[in-house]
């Protein structure tokens, strides 16, 4: 009779031991949403740099020629006389299909305080009106400042991001919040007229929430490469910490120009589309 309650017990216990188990496994974390949202964000803040950039070499009436397909897609107003300084890029009201595969639509507003464009010191803010990128809406703020040479001789720039992104594709109707202070180095062609040579390096940190109130922070590990001839981060590596949960590594591979990332998340790794 004693053994019969021994092997019970230890019956029991196994079983206990098992569903302990069972559930462990389906609770795991491999939700990789949060961080394909970063991937995202990343490359539409960092986008609106570029695009910027390359308004700023061009008068008002002139068309973006950089981000065209068949058609020009946006149009400039440039006015260089004010204080601060501005720049409308308007894209229109209805999509329009950009060099890179993405509809863009609406209008991106620059302020900047600096009699040239790339002067050292010079305060660019941007904000948006009705803008979208793949109908994905962009909206807040975001100030990037011109510190000049760094010891190696490359233009560098702070940015500090303040944005929001209503996604697509979401069913629930909320706000992704995307906050970084970032550090963008110029790193290739800088000093010839094209504009299709230009490589930049971006390091930092930053944090946020996701559609579900889901809040996390992130730190760039290895240096995002941003080759402007190229229509995605083709570089680098990021690390999102979500709020009591797994650590997310993005890595965004060795240079190849593609659209293939990878989410690493508890030893297992997911490929994704950028």
């Amino acid at each position: 009779m004693i053994k019969t309650k021994w092997i019970i017990g230890l019956a029991g216990v196994v079983l206990s031991a098992s569903l302990l188990l069972s559930s462990c496994v389906r609770e795991r974390d491999y939700n990789i949403e949060l961080a394909k949202d970063e991937t995202l964000g990343d490359f539409i803040f960092s986008d609106v740099f570029h695009i910027v950039c390359d308004a700023s070499t061009k008068s008002s009436g002139e068309t973006l020629s950089n981000y065209k397909t068949t058609g020009y897609c946006a149009t400039l107003t440039h006015d260089s006389l004010s204080n601060p300084k501005s720049i409308i890029i308007d894209f229109g009201n209805v999509n329009c299909m950009c060099h890179d595969n993405r509809t863009r639509r609406g209008k991106i507003l620059v302020n900047y305080t600096t009699a040239e464009f790339t002067d050292t010191g010079n305060v660019i803010t941007f904000g948006f009106e009705n803008y979208y990128v793949n109908d994905n809406r962009i909206m807040g703020t975001q100030t990037i400042v011109n510190k000049g040479k760094n010891i190696l001789g490359h233009t560098f720039y702070s940015q500090l991001t303040e944005g929001k992104m209503l996604k697509a594709d979401t069913t629930i109707k909320d706000t992704l919040y995307w906050n970084a202070e970032r550090e963008i180095t110029w790193m290739e062609g800088e000093d010839t007229p094209m504009w299709f040579d230009d490589v930049y390096e971006t390091i930092g940190t930053g944090h946020g929430w996701g559609v579900r109130r889901e809040y996390f922070a992130m730190n760039i590990t290895k240096p995002l490469v941003r080759e402007v001839l190229c229509s995605y981060i083709k570089g680098g590596k990021l690390e999102l910490q979500p709020q009591g949960k797994a650590l997310r590594t993005i890595d965004y591979g060795n240079g190849n120009c593609d659209n293939q990332a990878s989410i690493e998340i508890n030893a297992k790794r997911f490929a994704i589309d950028l």
